[in-house]
């Protein structure tokens, strides 16, 4: 994944489409159950599950190659007043997919926007704690190596 050029940002879809990808199923559950009224969905795509090719690059810059294959599910629907939202995740989680269409589809809404926006604070918030867990773990492993001066080497 590239990352922005300095001083430009993301592009606020990918944001959404990617912390949703993130979210866990229970995250997007109790945000679903939380939503009233209900939106009327028809899907035009999916849930389905199928395979993509990872490709990886050897040192992070050398020649691409691939590296095997991901198991993903996608959806996409379209909310009664046109709006189409797009889902995935890594898996075999349909509903997970579905879900995540459809909080993408009510994120372009403004009415249900700061719904969304809620849901995905929540995620980031989430994300932001497992990483920082995972740098102290990482950090109490870390070993300084320092030089010390014999006698004979002044």
């Amino acid at each position: 994944m590239e990352l922005p050029a300095e001083g430009m940002t993301e592009p606020p879809r990918k944001r959404i489409v990617a912390l949703l990808a993130k979210a866990t199923s229970r995250e997007l559950q109790l945000a679903w159950e939380g939503l009233e009224p209900k939106p009327e969905v028809s899907m035009l795509r999916g849930p389905e599950t199928g395979l993509v090719m990872v490709k990886g690059r050897i040192g992070g810059g050398g020649a691409a190659f691939n590296l095997g294959e991901a198991t993903v599910s996608r959806a996409t629907i379209r909310l009664t007043c046109g709006t189409v939202g797009h889902g995935q995740t890594l898996g075999t989680g349909k509903s997970k997919a579905r879900l995540a269409a459809i909080f993408d589809a009510l994120w372009q809404k403004p009415e249900t926007n700061p719904l969304v926006e809620a849901l995905l604070a929540t995620v980031a918030a989430r994300l932001e704690a497992e990483d920082r867990k995972k740098q102290e773990e990482t950090a109490a492993t870390r070993v300084d190596f320092f030089t010390m001066v014999r006698g004979e080497d002044k």
